[in-house]
């Protein structure tokens, strides 16, 4: 098949793709909704699909990440509703995985020239270092590891750099994998009526959005600088960065 041919086949497949994916949304929004407004209705609708709760869970978490605009905190705390803290977690961190593998790999093997340019036509002001893989990778840790703010759409930016999947991950953990548990912990509390520990954790979360909003650019600046001082340490051959042209 011609190269081009097989560009146009793509692009195809990717806007039907995504009139499908937003149909689905559509449709289906109303009942995500109800599901999802309070605590209670979430935990009586993955209790009411038994043996398969779990997977379900999961699958709300894989989706809130991939396509859904649900907010992830609400997913996170309510697995601690559902589940305790400590299972709660697990299957949080199951579905982030698997939902920014999903994000990350489609964007980087099938989806590059679409997300690329989604990108190009938002304008993101931090999309001027998106080349600069230290400063970038600095960045991605400082907005995993602030608290509310809107992570999913970093994984796609991520999928368009050269920064190895490995990297990517451990940074998404690094970063994410703290306050999921809070969240939980959060979600189990309420769940035992302790509200006195749910407000401390909550008090906790929002000072740290806070500081971390107005000191952004400093630690961003600091853990910059952390990695150019190892990068003078064991120098590395440079890699090529993804092409950002218009077609």
């Amino acid at each position: 098949m011609p190269k081009r041919s097989k560009k146009t086949m793509t692009n195809l497949m990717l806007g039907l793709l995504t009139v499908l994916s937003i149909g689905l949304l559509v449709y289906y929004a109303p009942a995500l909704i109800k599901i999802m407004s309070s605590m209670d209705n979430f935990r009586d609708y993955i209790h009411s699909t038994g043996h398969w709760g779990p997977i379900m869970f999961i699958l709300f978490q894989i989706l809130q990440i991939v396509v859904a605009p649900i907010p992830g905190e609400v997913v996170q705390v309510a697995g601690g509703y559902i589940y305790g803290t400590t299972i709660g977690s697990f299957y949080t961190t199951i579905g982030l995985i698997l939902g920014s593998a999903i994000a990350f790999y489609f964007t980087r093997f099938i989806g590059r020239n679409f997300v690329s340019r989604l990108l190009q036509k938002k304008e993101y002001k931090w999309t001027s270092f998106i080349h600069d893989e230290k400063k970038f990778s600095a960045f991605l840790f400082i907005f995993f590891v602030i608290p509310g703010l809107p992570k999913d759409m970093l994984v796609f930016v991520a999928a368009l750099t050269s920064m190895s999947s490995l990297r990517f991950f451990t940074i998404l953990l690094v970063g994410r994998l703290p306050w999921i548990i809070a969240s939980a912990a959060v979600g189990s509390t309420i769940h035992m009526q302790q509200y006195t520990i749910a407000i401390i954790i909550s008090v906790i979360a929002v000072v740290g959005f806070v500081l971390g909003y107005m000191y952004r650019d400093k630690l961003m600046n600091l853990f910059s600088k952390v990695e150019k001082t190892k990068g003078k340490s064991t120098p590395a051959k440079p890699k090529a960065l993804p092409s950002f042209s218009r077609e």
